[in-house]
């Protein structure tokens, strides 16, 4: 007579926010939201800088966990889980509300915006599934670097009319969620970069606040 497997009661939901990686995570879910309030509030240049803080905390909450003793497998599912749902909040909702934002919440906008954020939510489920490739590297680009490269731009739309410069970003986002899903190789930053990343993400905030 076989014997029945016991079956264990799961942990507690809040016991996870406890753990310093999804402690990270939840932070870049706050600088997240905050870019949605600064687009509806009209502060623009807040909302790009709100948003590479939660680049910032992305990659901190990663290294904090590859670096943490005695994290269980739990853990680090549930992890997994969590920055993947923050992401695509981040890196997908974010920069399509900025682009509809900037562009006076035109209707014209909302179908370029659905692209942005459809082509972060297949880029996030692919790599859910499958990944990074045996050599470490990215399939296409990742989507936090669409916020790192598009930053800069916003120091010059005082140059530009609002329309010409709502085109400017359309184009620019649109461009690299195409890179997000090309089958092109690009090279996993490693942690030596993250103290770069935070000087980075000062003057640019600097930049852009002050």
């Amino acid at each position: 007579m076989s014997q029945e497997p016991v079956k264990t009661e799961p942990p507690s939901m809040l016991s996870f926010v406890r753990d310093l990686p999804n402690l990270c995570s939840l932070t870049g879910l706050f600088f997240a939201l905050l870019s949605i309030y600064a687009v509806v509030t009209s502060q623009f240049n807040l909302a790009v800088a709100a948003l590479l803080w939660a680049v910032f905390f992305d990659w901190a909450d990663g290294i904090v966990a590859r670096r943490l003793k005695g994290r269980t497998h739990i853990h680090s599912a549930y992890g997994a889980q969590l920055d993947s749902l923050i992401d695509i909040i981040s890196f997908g909702v974010c920069p399509a509300v900025i682009l509809m934002g900037y562009g006076g919440f035109s209707f014209f906008w909302f179908v370029p915006a659905f692209i942005i954020l459809g082509a972060a939510a297949i880029r996030l489920s692919w790599f859910n599934v499958f990944g990074l490739s045996e050599d470490g590297s990215y399939s296409g680009l990742a989507l936090d670097n669409n916020i790192l490269i598009a930053a800069p731009l916003f120091l010059f739309s005082g140059s530009f009319d609002p329309r010409t410069f709502t085109w400017m970003l359309a184009v620019l986002f649109l461009l690299l969620s195409g890179l997000n899903l090309a089958p092109v190789k690009t090279s996993k930053f490693s942690s030596r970069w993250f103290p770069v990343l935070g000087v980075y993400c000062v003057m640019m905030t600097w930049a852009l606040i002050f």
